[in-house]
């Protein structure tokens, strides 16, 4: 990330950036990385499966459909707390939870 980062780009694509970490290093890499964000002033397009993972770090949630992707939805997320891990303890995390749960294409 350090070296995409020294190329001063204005948007950032992730894709799946923590799936081959186990949860803990998950957690501790996310605050991380969202802490970089912030501070570079960057923009962030992240992919991935992960709804608690998606909540703790999106100002906005793109919900696709199954093959042919398009469009579902789009959630602005609207969460307090200015680190990942606040994020998850907020009241508002398991409605929107169950929410992008319900969203999601059961049959994929």
């Amino acid at each position: 990330m350090i070296r995409t980062l020294a190329t001063k780009p204005d948007i950032l694509l992730l894709d799946e950036p923590f799936s081959a970490l186990d949860y803990m290093s998950r957690l501790m890499v996310s605050e991380d990385v969202s802490k970089i964000i912030k501070n570079e002033k960057k923009t962030v397009v992240m992919i991935t499966h992960d709804i608690a993972e998606a909540l703790s770090l999106a100002d906005r949630i793109i919900v696709l459909s199954k093959r042919p992707a398009v469009i579902k939805k789009i959630y602005n997320i609207d969460i307090e707390g200015s680190t990942p891990m606040e994020r998850r303890k907020s009241s508002k995390f398991a409605p929107y939870y169950d929410l992008l749960w319900k969203e999601l294409d059961k049959n994929v």
